[in-house]
């Protein structure tokens, strides 16, 4: 029997009820619709904002054929990749002696014959701007030369064509404050330009330089030192050419052997794009096989959320066809429709309205995506230039809304088949038993799901991880009917409307549980994504050591003695930056001849160390034998609190700040405890005005003393040190009585003593002035910077300054990312618990006629309308909240296993990965959003209601 003339029938009573039910059908197109839309636009960004090979390649070329450069190596022969990211000399080749490389390499003669081509050099530079003064690089190119473009556009005025012509990235302009027609003057040989023109570069949107014909900047600049000794030599870089090829010929791979013979590396676009057989390269055999590694995890996780996209259209939907099911059912039925031609009209029901969402879906991702282009292409840093559709790829997002929607249809094709005619035609659906194997089942795949998540977050493999979360989540959508059935038992005691909300949800499980698992979906991932971020964020807080203290700034002298200049500098600084509070004055201390003047002599410096006893409470226990083992045994908690220990803060934080060298004594009083340590004890401010040393890090102190040795060397140039203290080369060690701070204060960057200066000149020590801490009230902007640049150079650039590095845009980034995940998960929880409210509403009208009928008041149907969508978005919420937990916990398990790895081979490197709960987010989702979705669901429900005859 052909069962053809039997399904064209079920697509045509599915058309005609799609086009009678519109309000029912638009819901139903515009959730399989949304879902596919975000996926369309998600592929076309994507596939758009890649960087592909030519993408790259332009980036680099711009319409050159190839980019020719020399190495450092001089005119020997060499070997490289196709794509030129991998060089070197040939296997058990001599390496070229110092006159070798320092011979020249004619580069151009190894370009193919009749080619045309372009330089470039870059060279850093302190420029003028409408604020101060900026760094920035300076790049020498004929940029209005067509073989830039798609490299370099020009976006507002003219290219720089004369000597005295420049242009600039939109980003430099706006961070300058500048304006086409200015001039711009390069600090140091005081070469002033004309800006004529913006340029950006469409792979590159955040570029920050400028643009210079060749030979405008870098020549006359060489010309300028070489008259004048005060002026420094340009730092440029090697120069590269941009080669075009004659019509037709291109740069092949011959060309490039042919190069590297001559010691020129190439990237050839021809070669990059179809590049040679391993055979033909002879630097194949080097590099092995492992040149690109890491597609496999990209595709398991773009197929894990394809598959979670699939579920949550097919929970999203399901309800919908479940509410029509039942009226088809007593359609077909009451003319003698079998049960299977009431499942075929359902199914096609399915592919109708999941064809026609697609389409839907796939037109509307392409129009907003051609919509918000500029915004995504701001975002992505880079341009698209041009859209980037793969029809393939298209074709299955579409057949994947044709296939959900079927699917979506499919459960509640087969209830519909299994349910009483007369049920469905008089509404008497009753309570019925739910499934006994689908929650076991469920508990199975959770429990499962739990493990296998587990095992790979031990064993570091992210597909396992990947696997076992979604067998868990979907071991949770199992067990939800028994969920939503048991919260009907929660409302017995509670009063009319929520009660019957309750009663409502788990006698209409079929409709609650899969907008409920929608919501779970939806919030799980954003959860986890949340949780890792968090945890990550605190685990790089809790690794990350700053520069120097939060919220300061210091002043550091660049000359020594009287050429500093510091009074002058300093006003540079309280002019121009956001300084709150006073200033403290700075020293540094140093024994025999000052080891920051360069001298001849390699032994004509003196020293001054800080001895640190040894013993416990002295060494550090990660150090040295029994390390590994106590690091490896020892909690986390235990391994940090060691970390952060006096005895072991100088181990893990090295960085030399404030010209102390290698002792960390800096001269000051008690303002530098006040400002920059951030030490407000009267004692320790009392015992420094006496000339008691304050010490940091109480590791360096043995009943109350420190140890400090100085070896006063005297180089013969240094005649003024050496006037002052006259006699032999000579070591002292005395015992100083100091204060000694808080084991907290350890950690201060940069400081471990701060002496008085009285003190370090009983001891035979020299003192110099050497700069100013400084509090700042908020973080500088780059127009104050720029301006204190400015102001430090009119000072006579003596002096430097250094700003704390709080970390700021991390943290802005993270609280980015968990308000963008919140939002998400907050749209879909709104969404599902709308649809499924009005589905309810749709599906309960007769229950709400007789709730009039018996009395009840106007405002029952709305704050019904409301406790229903509160159910199924708390209900999601908290279930999604769990769900979540699950591949955090795995991932951080896998970062677990790493860093303990890092730590066998090193004990002092942290295995410190916490699992941080995103509270905030948890508790925009979990009170904020269903709270707010049951007075947006009771706000627009109309409490009015037309009585109608009761059926029965």
């Amino acid at each position: 029997m052909n069962p053809l003339p039997g399904w064209r029938a079920a697509f045509r009573i599915a058309r005609r009820d799609a086009v009678r039910a519109k309000g029912r059908s638009a819901l139903v197109v515009a959730m399989i619709a949304l879902p596919v839309l975000g996926v369309t636009s998600a592929d076309l960004a994507y596939r758009s904002a890649m960087p592909t090979k030519a993408k790259e390649l332009t980036a680099r070329l711009g319409a050159a054929d190839a980019r020719f450069s020399a190495t450092s190596m001089g005119p020997v022969k060499l070997q490289q990749m196709p794509d030129g990211g991998a060089w070197g000399t040939p296997e058990g080749a001599p390496e070229p002696t110092p006159k070798e490389q320092e011979k020249p390499v004619d580069v151009t003669a190894a370009f193919p014959e009749g080619s045309r081509y372009l330089t470039e050099r870059t060279v850093p530079a302190s420029v003028t701007t409408r604020h101060g003064i900026a760094d920035t690089q300076i790049t020498e190119l004929s940029i209005a030369d067509p073989l830039l473009r798609g490299r370099i556009e020009l976006t507002d005025g003219a290219y720089p064509r004369a000597r005295d012509e420049i242009a600039a990235t939109e980003e430099f302009i706006a961070s300058a404050g500048l304006s086409i027609g200015d001039r711009v003057t390069v600090r140091g040989p005081d070469l002033a330009y004309t800006l004529t023109g913006a340029v950006e570069l469409p792979a590159d949107l955040k570029a920050d330089s400028l643009y210079a014909v060749p030979g405008s900047v870098i020549a006359p600049w060489q010309k300028t030192a070489d008259r004048d000794k005060n002026v420094l030599p340009p730092q440029a870089s090697a120069p590269d050419w941009l080669v075009q090829a004659p019509p037709g010929a291109g740069v092949t791979w011959k060309d490039v052997l042919a190069a590297n013979d001559k010691g020129v590396l190439v990237v050839s676009r021809e070669v990059v794009l179809d590049p040679p057989p391993d055979s033909e390269v002879p630097m194949a055999a080097m590099m092995g096989g492992s040149y690109n590694d890491t597609e496999k995890a990209l595709t398991a996780a773009t197929l894990t959320v394809a598959a979670m996209a699939v579920l949550e259209i097919v929970l999203l939907a399901g309800p919908a066809f479940a509410v029509g099911a039942r009226r088809q059912l007593g359609l077909v039925g009451s003319c003698g429709g079998s049960r299977g031609q009431v499942r075929a009209v359902v199914l096609a029901g399915g592919a109708v309205l999941g064809g026609v969402g697609a389409v839907v879906g796939v037109g509307a991702g392409f129009g907003l995506t051609a919509l918000f282009r500029p915004l995504i292409e701001e975002y992505a840093g880079s341009r698209f230039g041009e859209l980037t559709v793969r029809p393939w790829e298209i074709l299955g997002i579409a057949l994947l809304g044709l296939v959900t929607g079927v699917l979506a249809a499919l459960a509640p094709a087969i209830v519909a088949g299994r349910q009483s005619v007369l049920e469905s035609l008089t509404g008497r659906r009753g309570t019925r038993r739910g499934s006994r194997v689908l929650p076991v089942v469920g508990v199975i795949a959770l429990v499962a799901g739990v493990a296998v998540a587990v095992y790979g977050g031990m064993n570091g493999d992210t597909n396992f991880v990947a696997g076992g979360s979604v067998l868990a989540e979907l071991g949770v959508l199992g067990c939800i009917p028994v969920i939503v059935g048991f919260l009907g038992r929660l409302g017995r005691r509670l009063p009319l409307t929520p009660r019957i909300a309750l009663r409502d949800a788990a006698r209409n499980r079929g409709r609650t549980a899969p907008a409920v698992a929608a919501v779970m979906a939806a919030v799980a991932g954003s959860i986890a994504i949340a949780t890792y971020t968090s945890s990550n964020a605190a685990e790089q807080a809790y690794d990350y050591t700053p520069n120097m203290t939060p919220g300061t700034a210091a002043l550091m002298a660049a000359d020594t003695g009287d050429h500093a200049e510091l009074p002058r500098s300093r006003a540079a600084v309280e002019q121009n930056l956001p300084v709150s509070g006073g200033r403290a004055d700075i020293g540094r201390v140093w024994a025999g001849s000052d080891c920051t003047v360069y001298y001849e002599e390699e032994n004509g410096c003196g020293t001054l160390e800080l001895v640190k006893p040894t013993g416990k409470g002295h060494s550090c226990p990660l150090k040295g034998k029994g390390a590994k083992e106590l690091a490896l045994r020892i909690s986390a908690d235990e391994h940090k609190r060691l970390m952060n220990s006096p005895a072991c803060m100088d181990e893990n934080y090295t960085m030399v700040a404030f010209g102390t060298d290698e002792h960390k004594i800096v001269i000051g009083g008690a303002d530098v405890l006040a400002s920059y340590v951030k030490l407000a004890d009267p004692a320790a401010a009392k015992a420094i005005a006496e000339g008691t040393p304050v010490l940091l890090n109480s590791a360096y102190a043995q009943g109350g003393e420190v140890t400090l040795k100085a070896t006063h060397v005297y180089n013969p140039r240094d005649k003024k040190n050496r006037a002052l203290h006259p006699g032999k080369a000579r070591t002292t060690t005395d015992r100083l009585k100091v204060y000694v701070a808080p084991d907290r204060f350890a950690a201060t960057p940069g400081i471990r003593m701060v002496m008085p200066e009285r003190t370090a000149e009983r001891l035979g020590l020299h003192v110099e002035e050497n700069g100013s801490f400084y509090t700042l009230g908020r973080e500088a902007t780059d127009a104050e910077n720029q301006a204190v640049q400015a102001a430090l150079d009119q000072a006579g650039n003596r002096a430097y300054l250094m700003t704390s590095d709080e970390m700021l845009r991390e943290n802005d980034d993270t609280d980015t990312i968990l308000l963008i995940l919140a939002i998400f998960a907050g749209v879909v929880t709104l969404g599902a618990a709308a649809i499924t409210t009005g589905l309810s509403k749709a599906d309960a009208e007769a229950d709400l006629t007789t709730l009039s009928a018996v009395g009840a008041p106007p405002g029952v149907r709305r704050s019904l309308s409301g406790f229903q969508c509160l159910v199924v978005a708390l209900t999601g919420v908290v279930l999604g909240t769990a769900a979540g937990l699950v591949p955090a916990v795995a991932l951080r398990l896998t970062d677990l296993r790493a860093a303990l790895a890092d730590m066998r081979e090193d004990p002092m490197e942290s295995a410190y990965t916490p699992i941080v709960m995103p509270w905030e987010t948890i508790g925009l989702l979990a009170v904020v959003v269903p709270v707010l979705a049951g007075l947006l669901a009771a706000g627009l429900t109309s409490s009015r209601l037309t009585l109608t005859r009761r059926a029965g």
